[in-house]
């Protein structure tokens, strides 16, 4: 009997992947532990190797092709038998199989958005990806149609509406996903979006190349768009007297590994001295909401990490009850995984609070971008050299310069300002931070 090959789920909040390329096709010969395929959510990227052998025998989805998790993908058995009675797999969840497909499913253009009838007060079926791409960019949900599986509007449906032109404050979008809108308006068809003639085809000597935009750089344009537009950001530049931590990394570095703490860097105590001033100002460790504030007993400490597919977020979890060594531990396994492309989504959301770290680039200042619905992000720059007045006398001392964004909507300057202060306090005395 055939064995169906499903699309895994990838976290819970993933509702569908990406497929970027196939490494059989139709007729080859599978052995097990063979990849059959390769794939990626918005952040990471996966390979789905097989667990049986036999022969490919149908692929129902093609290259560039969003699938449902859970939904099959190809058949594999032995050469000229049937599908037609092939076993499911045993993860896939009947509820959640749409109508499988004789053909790879062509996208449709711009021009065949289908919205549904709905109903004022109904459940609106979206997945998570559509509905925190929609609430970031503020798509128009009621000019969105619904591809997925069992009507459900899925991220492609969200990525239509946007590529369409179709876009609304976000409350309206939070009130068409609570069922508040007028049934009439979702009744209509998009209109259809303009449409450019196609480029030439570029000569030989051309000095330049068009290269389409990855997924996940189109997340991340829209994200940032979406929080420049939406918050109002204001930053906050501080920097404090790194004499301290340059003198316990020192020690660290001569004595650390041979005590069992591992490789301790300035990073990990700044990440170390936020994760432990947080708690005390809780408008920074918070998520708005628009009419309410989310407040977090724990700090869920983003990490703003450079990878090769673009800017990731991971998360650690409770930061605030970590030691040092646990923490530069926990932060340096996400940032691997983010960076390797195997993180899990899961991984990458839920962060009440972001450090972004270009020290290492010699960037002395910038303006970092909050991660909405995060009501501050931290910039750390890089070490310099700063003269101060010690007993009449100018002393040079190491300094790293601060970048504190913040949402002026969510909280005002001067509690800002405060957290910075003793942000710089802490990382000045870190040896009283760590006795704490």
């Amino acid at each position: 009997m055939a064995n169906a090959v499903i699309m895994p789920r990838q976290g819970q909040s993933v509702e569908s992947c990406i497929i970027t390329s196939w490494n059989k096709k139709v007729g080859d010969k599978v052995a097990a532990g063979d990849i059959l395929f390769s794939y990626e959510t918005d952040k990471s990227a996966f390979d789905e190797k097989s667990e049986v052998e036999g022969t490919l025998l149908k692929v129902l989805f093609g290259e560039g092709d969003d699938v449902p998790c859970l939904e099959t993908v190809c058949y594999i058995g032995n050469e000229g038998e049937s599908i037609d009675d092939a076993g499911a797999a045993p993860e896939a969840k009947a509820e959640e199989k749409a109508e499988v497909k004789a053909e790879a499913p062509e996208a449709k253009p711009a021009t065949e958005i289908v919205i549904p009838e709905r109903t004022a007060g109904e459940r609106v079926k979206i997945s998570p990806r559509a509905k925190n791409l929609a609430l970031k960019t503020g798509a128009d949900l009621s000019r969105a149609g619904a591809t997925g599986p069992n009507g459900r509007i899925i991220e492609r449906d969200v990525v239509a509406a946007l590529d369409a032109g179709y876009t609304v404050p976000t409350a309206k979008v939070e009130d068409f996903l609570a069922g508040r809108f007028t049934p009439e308006i979702k009744a209509e068809k998009a209109a259809s979006a303009p449409v450019s003639a196609a480029a030439p085809t570029a000569s030989p000597e051309a000095e330049y190349e068009d290269v389409k935009l990855p997924q996940i750089r189109k997340v991340i344009a829209r994200s940032m768009h979406a929080s420049l537009q939406e918050c109002a950001q204001l930053t906050l530049n501080a920097s404090f007297d790194a004499t301290q931590i340059m003198a316990f990394r020192a020690a660290m570095k001569a004595n650390g590994e041979a005590m069992g703490m591992g490789n301790i860097t300035i990073n990990d105590m700044i990440l170390f001295a936020v994760a432990k001033t947080l708690p005390a100002h809780k408008s920074l460790n918070a998520h708005f909401l628009g009419d309410s504030m989310r407040f977090f007993r724990n700090v869920n400490l983003g990490i703003a990490v450079d990878t090769e597919r673009g800017l990731m977020v991971p998360t650690v979890a409770c930061a605030e009850k970590l030691s040092l060594s646990e923490l530069a531990k926990a932060s340096k396994a996400v940032i691997t995984e983010a960076q390797s492309g195997t993180i899990s989504p899961d991984k990458l959301k839920g962060a009440s609070f972001t450090v972004s770290n270009l020290g290492a680039m010699g960037v002395e200042s910038f303006t970092p971008v909050i991660n909405p619905p995060q009501t501050g992000i931290l910039g750390v720059c890089s070490l310099t050299k700063r003269v101060k007045e010690v007993g009449g006398a100018p002393v040079f001392y190491p300094c790293i310069p601060l970048s504190l964004t913040f949402d002026h909507r969510a909280l005002d300057g001067a509690p800002a300002a405060r957290f910075l202060r003793d942000l710089c306090i802490n990382l000045e005395n870190f040896s009283l931070l760590l006795a704490k």
